[in-house]
């Protein structure tokens, strides 16, 4: 599949799917707290976005030899990934760690944004896994410029992940988006500067660091959904939707 650039007016109208995403993390993150489920965490989500008039990007999701995705988000816990599935039983504890992971269709266009919060006071390594791995998303940020690659990119994130000692999730990668949540290209958090697909105006990528405190291997869990570190380590996983412009990168789930 070819990579689709967007026109100014469309990604005017990601922008707005990316508004409506914000204000979901806005309402989902000043409720997070010891003693809250992740299905508290989706209730809250689904609300807001009902009364902002979106859809769900996930819900519906399909994966080959799972059942469809029935959430709107997706609730990440300690050594989980991505794709952990919200459920009242989960209850949120002091010192875990929580990626919300959500997507929103307004219009026919899409929006993808993570971010990993911590559940009242952290231990200092998972302090530093979210601080690194947010700063690798805001270093990638940088490199979306007409003229630079997806190495830059990949590259931005895997230098300061390993210079602080951690690892780059390989098997799963960022992704580009629009009329629909997965589109070409690809974008892994790893690569060598000045390689790959080259980035041009109009284009529009989903760009997602998957840290690992330990191994940057993963296994799926039984629910054929959720995503876990091999060796039980800590997981972070921030993400924007980002356009490439004429003037550097625009956010558009900021």
């Amino acid at each position: 599949m070819a990579v689709i650039c967007k026109s100014h007016a469309e990604i005017e109208k990601m922008r707005a799917s990316g508004s409506i995403l914000r204000q979901i993390h806005n309402a989902v993150r000043a409720i997070v707290a010891p003693g809250i489920s992740t299905m508290d965490l989706e209730n809250v989500a689904e609300k807001k976005l009902k009364e902002l008039g979106g859809k769900s990007a996930f819900r519906g999701v399909k994966k080959h030899g799972a059942p469809d995705y029935k959430h709107v988000l997706c609730t990440s816990l300690n050594d989980e990934i991505v794709h952990g599935i919200p459920s009242p039983s989960r209850k949120l504890k002091e010192g875990d760690i929580v990626s919300i992971d959500c997507g929103v269709v307004l219009d026919g266009y899409y929006s993808d944004a993570a971010v990993t919060l911590p559940v009242g006071k952290v231990s200092a390594k998972a302090e530093k896994l979210l601080k690194v791995t947010e700063e690798s998303l805001h270093r990638a940020i940088e490199k979306v410029r007409s003229g630079n690659t997806l190495g830059d990119i990949g590259s931005a994130v895997q230098d300061l992940v390993e210079a602080n000692g951690f690892s780059v999730v390989r098997a799963l990668c960022g992704h580009g988006i629009g009329r629909n949540l997965h589109e070409e290209p690809q974008v892994p958090n790893y690569g060598r500067p000045g390689y790959g697909m080259k980035l041009r105006p109009g284009m529009v990528l989903a760009i997602e660091p998957m840290v690992n405190t330990g191994v940057a291997d993963m296994v799926e869990l039984d629910d054929l959904w959720t995503a876990a570190t091999e060796d039980g380590g800590l997981s972070a996983h921030f993400e924007h939707t980002v356009a490439v412009t004429e003037n550097g990168p625009l956010i558009l789930t900021d």
